[in-house]
């Protein structure tokens, strides 16, 4: 599991912004995107975190990757 903190998600228009881009990068990935928490997870991917960090930074916000727990 890939584990990011976007601190700066702040609505729903955010979250649906940041599970198409990571989505269109990993169609496969399972992507759960919790705005209370500012976090996003994302399981049975079969690219890189820096890939899907990349993609979240395109949609203009600051991922900062966590240790999943």
């Amino acid at each position: 599991m890939i584990v990011f903190n976007v601190s700066d998600m702040t609505c729903g228009h955010c979250v649906g912004g940041i599970t198409k881009a990571l989505q269109g990068v990993d169609p496969k990935a399972s992507v759960t995107v919790e705005l209370s928490t500012h976090r996003v997870e994302i399981r049975d991917a079969s690219i890189s975190a820096e890939a899907f960090a990349q993609a979240i930074r395109d949609e203009g916000y600051t991922p900062l990757q966590q240790t999943a727990s």
